[in-house]
């Protein structure tokens, strides 16, 4: 029963989430038809062009439409590139998924230890510093901060790579497998591409990971501090226990069910929120897709990607509060 809940909650979020992205892209003050004949077309090709796309349908026959045209896996035609949406999208979206989970990965490693030991070294410098961190990491903006470690580490010190997945040298070296350049790199034996790859993706992975490590160590910090005032851990100190086995041991314990969930937040909004990095870093995934789309007036491009990051949202969420369920006994 509660499986079948869930599935009903999920399919009722996603029809609200087309729901949306359909009337959105209905309101924009962009007209689809002249995106595809241009201004210079005749009033017949343009009712012309208007009627074959259904757009004199009325709005509940388009929303039938669409829905049903998506449920099918069609995303209409991209003026852009000339290519079914989903298409590209199959194409973008790994590697937006590649450069947010290194970033998430990075995320994870350090902010959850500064996290306990902002938590642990409460009112001391070092939480000072954690703290401080956190905010900058809540309050700089993405772009300015990417142009700043371009200018910094590419333009003046020369130690990163510059803007882009991969040298030109080495595109179409690697087959495509699995969109995931790394991957495909390390599958298919070619050394220098992986060391290619990784290389461009430092610095924007590591913009990305220091938003993840602000937003996971603010929390991990305020889930501690709830745990530390326990009298359990009185208890486990007076056994002889050591200090490190009652901080990540007794006290970390209870708050790795929460901590899941941030996590699982983080990671959908390093998705999200990979779009201006991949601008500044020219990184070809479906923030960049999704930006050059709008300058096109590309319609089905516009939807298709949002409609994808919002599916994303929702499966991230799903997935959290079900592996919730799993880890904890009492929420079942």
């Amino acid at each position: 029963m509660r499986a079948g809940a869930m599935t009903l909650v999920i399919m009722l979020t996603f029809l609200g989430l087309m729901a949306i992205t359909f009337f959105i892209g209905r309101v924009m003050p962009i007209d689809p038809v002249l995106a595809v004949v241009g201004e210079r077309a005749t009033i017949e090709t343009y009712n012309q062009v208007r009627a074959e796309m259904g757009l004199d349908d009325p709005l509940l026959v388009q929303f039938a439409t669409y829905v049903g045209d998506v449920l099918r896996g069609d995303l209409g035609m991209s003026i852009t590139t000339g290519r079914p949406v989903i298409e590209d999208l199959g194409r973008v979206v790994p590697a937006t998924f590649e450069l947010a989970t290194i970033g998430l990965i990075v995320g994870v490693a350090l902010g959850l230890p500064m996290g306990v030991l902002a938590a642990y070294r409460q009112g001391s410098w070092v939480d000072q510093v954690i703290r401080v961190l956190g905010l900058v990491g809540y309050a700089v903006p993405a772009f300015w901060l990417g142009l700043v470690a371009l200018a910094v580490f590419y333009a003046g010190l020369g130690w990163a790579a510059p803007p882009g997945r991969l040298s030109i040298f080495y595109e179409g070296l690697v087959p495509t497998m699995t969109g995931v350049m790394l991957i495909d790199a390390a599958l298919d034996g070619q050394w220098d591409v992986f060391r290619n790859a990784a290389h461009h993706m430092v610095l924007p992975a590591l913009i990305l990971g220091f938003y993840s490590l602000a937003y996971i160590s603010r929390m991990t910090r305020s889930l501690m501090l709830d745990q530390l005032g326990q009298e359990y851990l009185t208890t486990a100190r007076v056994k002889g226990m050591s200090e490190w086995r009652v901080i990540w041991v007794h006290a970390f314990r209870p708050i790795r069910i929460p901590i899941i969930t941030v996590i699982g937040l983080s990671y959908a909004s390093l998705l999200e929120g990979s779009v201006l990095i991949e601008i500044v870093f020219s990184w070809p995934g479906i923030g960049n897709y999704l930006t050059n789309a709008l300058l096109n007036a590309d319609m089905a491009a516009v939807l298709g990607a949002t409609l994808v990051i919002g599916t994303v949202f929702i499966v991230i969420n799903k997935g959290s509060d079900m592996l919730y369920r799993v880890l904890d006994a009492r929420s079942r």
